[in-house]
């Protein structure tokens, strides 16, 4: 997959924003997953990189659907204020504790499962 987005960084971003504005409404994914995806499985720092460059993309990027692999809110240093990432996934239905994703596993959304659109 990676060959056929390229190996500059801005069209990996650009790849992994497309995959991001796919994530539906009230799911989340991780940036291990979108990595994955991609066929760069052990590129989750760079998917979080991208991320934190989301905020200058378009169309809007909803970074907020993006956390770690344990569902951990670990981006919601780069939303202003700091809560707003736990507002916008609580706004979509989300339960948030602790700055953690509760049922986690049952929200997931797993971005391979709309890689056939994109080759």
């Amino acid at each position: 997959m990676m060959n056929k987005i390229g190996s500059d960084r801005q069209s990996f971003y650009d790849a992994v924003y497309d995959i991001v504005r796919a994530i539906p409404s009230g799911r989340v994914t991780s940036y291990g997953a979108i990595a994955a995806a991609l066929g760069a499985r052990t590129s989750s720092r760079l998917v979080g990189y991208a991320m934190s460059a989301s905020h200058t993309a378009h169309p809007p990027v909803p970074a907020h659907r993006v956390v770690n692999h344990k569902g951990l809110l670990t981006g919601k240093f780069h939303f202003t204020p700091h809560d707003r990432m736990q507002k916008l996934l609580e706004k979509e239905g989300i339960r948030v504790v602790d700055d953690q994703v509760k049922e986690f596993k049952k929200l997931f959304w797993d971005p391979k499962e709309i890689m056939d659109e994109f080759e």
